[in-house]
């Protein structure tokens, strides 16, 4: 029974027998993509990447399409202050967490974040996004 266990997480684990068509050495683990989409700023990342023309925005731009969208959820609002919040929360905590999962590519000295998910990063942001409105 242990071996069928490893054989079913194999893929997930190993860098030298599987290769993401995304160009990641390995897929993410889904517990690793559900780690990411749980927090409200980093859909918000995502869906903004994921909406850009060629997957790729700069970073400032990024901030204000994260900001303008959690502004539209919260009526209290206080534009300068939270949007400096934002930009802050996204550089130190959100995009670093990003990378780190190897979602996005986040390139501080030019400014540029770019997302290098797969299939299953976008088809799980889907999924959480139409959740989200039916609330």
């Amino acid at each position: 029974m242990d071996e069928s266990r490893e054989l079913g997480t194999r893929g997930l684990q190993s860098t030298d027998e599987s290769f993401d068509p995304s160009g990641r050495e390995r897929p993410i683990s889904p517990d690793t993509i559900l780690s990411v989409v749980a927090n409200e700023h980093r859909r918000a990342i995502l869906n903004a990447l994921d909406n850009a023309s060629d997957k790729t925005l700069a970073y400032d731009a990024l901030v204000e399409r994260v900001a303008d969208r959690v502004r539209d959820e919260d009526a209290d609002w206080v534009s300068d202050e939270q949007r400096q919040r934002v930009r802050i929360a996204l550089h130190h905590t959100h995009l670093p967490k990003m990378e780190e999962a190897r979602i996005i590519d986040y390139e501080a000295e030019t400014g540029h974040v770019q997302f290098v998910g797969g299939k299953l990063e976008r088809e799980i942001l889907t999924f959480v996004e139409s959740y989200g409105v039916h609330e």
